[in-house]
């Protein structure tokens, strides 16, 4: 997969909820229910969806090297 297929996928799923599952490393893991906000050359912006609104940013290279995994079937 290349960044422009990254970009081009999530494209597709602006303003979707998704799960992201975030590897932190030595078997452990963070997973966030968000919402797709906003794509910038090289990041993309997602909502976190709980009590608070939290804005996270990941790069498209993360969900290359697979450091964090996009679930479009939430």
């Amino acid at each position: 997969m290349t960044i422009d297929g990254v970009k081009q996928t999530l494209q597709n799923h602006i303003g979707d909820v998704v799960t992201i599952n975030y590897n932190l490393g030595r078997n452990k893991y963070e997973s966030y229910d968000v919402k797709i906000k906003e794509l910038y050359q090289h990041i993309f912006l997602v909502e976190v969806e709980s009590n608070q609104s939290v804005i996270k940013s990941f790069s498209y290279s993360d969900v290359i090297t697979k450091t964090i995994r996009i679930d479009f079937g939430v």
